[in-house]
């Protein structure tokens, strides 16, 4: 990429020192302009709410560096001021290559001011994502994609990019539609039918891996998930795409639908993308919802988040506490069913009274059921019991 520092440097010139903020995170220093809200209109911006994100990031690529045991080359995408590539430079062991690409001029000269002031060689290009990804086919083992909104446009590039055994980073802050908030928008971006029930979130991650294990199919490429998380505004998931035509077909098996009762809860399975899905409730003859096609394979992998906890504990992390509490909640959840009920929600369909949470999941344990708690909600339990089987316990404790 051709840089022209001076037309940059006069742009930058044009903040006033007072208008230009260092801050630390990790173990690097940003310099970046100051405005007053973080907005896909800024030019250049830096969003201190997804510091989360990036501490996440760094446990999972080191995580994935120690699995593959080599140097890996990594595209940060949407690079910004260039805060999440510099710090994948500065704290990830086994590092090579760190390629920061921004459309924006601005962003990139921010970005080669930051590399400079944290003492770090990367890589700054300027094009629009998908040529990024199109004009360096098997380059990368790591490509993180994180947009002010949704993935859906560069996930084709990205598998198109993507060579065996390397790592797909994705964020979607675009939770309304995933969520099923506006189901048009989701339809449009995932091609898939969304449902805005108490497990929404779940929903909207498997949507999104869905979405991008049927994208990378047509590459003769499938995926593993290693860990997947639906924080704040946004939701995130690391996918590491694996090659071979017969193995991608077997794995879009893991491709389905989710059918829900809003009467009776009731919920159910159907995998395969071309699966027959009943109309009606089996519980109670109400028409059912359907929501997908969506991911219904593991979205956590227990091996690999305890890779990433064990790091977390080496590294001095401002938000350790969080990302430990995140950490051990998607391991517990690694073996659990999808969805999962919201005992306020039941206790209402019940139109009884709650009784304690702990209470619940403790009876459940001991009636010989999975009983998990969930990082998606504080009242949400993941459960092999039937909502009738559920609702049962629940009534029993409430009399």
């Amino acid at each position: 990429m051709e840089n022209n520092h001076d037309n940059y440097n006069t742009e930058i010139r044009e903040y006033g020192e007072d208008e230009l903020k260092i801050i630390e995170e990790g173990k690097v220093q940003i310099k970046f302009p100051d405005f007053d809200k973080v907005s896909s209109d800024a030019p250049v911006f830096y969003n201190p709410r997804m510091e989360f994100n990036r501490d996440n990031s760094i446990l999972a690529l080191q995580a994935y560096q120690r699995e593959v045991d080599r140097e890996i080359n990594i595209c940060d995408l949407f690079g910004g001021s260039g805060i999440r590539g510099i710090r994948y430079k500065k704290e990830i062991d086994g590092v090579g290559d760190v390629s920061i690409n921004d459309i924006s001029p601005l962003a990139n000269e921010f970005t080669r001011i930051n590399a400079e002031l944290n003492d770090v060689e990367v890589e700054i290009d300027q094009k629009e994502a998908n040529n990024e990804l199109r004009s360096n086919m098997g380059r990368f083992d790591v490509i993180d994609i994180d947009p002010f909104g949704t993935p859906s446009p560069f996930v084709d590039s990205a598998g198109y990019n993507l060579k065996r055994d390397s790592l797909l980073c994705l964020t979607a802050t675009d939770t309304s539609c995933l969520c099923g908030t506006y189901e048009e928008p989701c339809i449009r971006k995932y091609n898939a039918q969304p449902y805005k029930s108490e497990y929404c979130h779940e929903n909207g991650i498997r949507i999104l891996i869905g979405f991008a294990a049927l994208t990378l199919a047509k590459y003769q490429k499938y995926i593993e998930v290693k860990m997947s998380h639906s924080s704040e505004h946004y939701m995130r998931t690391y996918l590491k795409v694996r090659k071979g035509s017969k193995a991608t077909d077997k794995s879009l098996k893991s491709i389905g639908y989710i059918a829900h009762c809003k009467h009776c809860l009731y919920r159910s399975e159907y995998k395969g993308l071309a699966s027959s899905v009943p109309e009606f409730c089996p519980e109670c003859g109400e028409k059912l919802i359907v929501a997908g096609p969506m991911w219904l394979g593991p979205v956590q992998n227990e091996e690999f988040i305890d890779s990433m906890i064990e790091i977390a504990e080496e590294k001095d992390l401002k938000q350790k506490e969080n990302v430990l509490k995140l950490l051990n909640s998607c391991k517990i959840e690694a073996n659990a069913p999808s969805t999962f009920y919201d005992i306020h929600k039941v206790c209402r369909a019940l139109k009884i009274s709650a009784p304690k949470f702990d209470k619940v999941f403790d009876k459940l344990k001991e009636e010989g059921f999975i009983a998990v708690k969930t990082h998606y909600s504080p009242l949400g339990i993941k459960t092999n019991a039937s909502n009738k089987e559920l609702m049962d316990i629940i009534k029993e404790l409430s009399e």
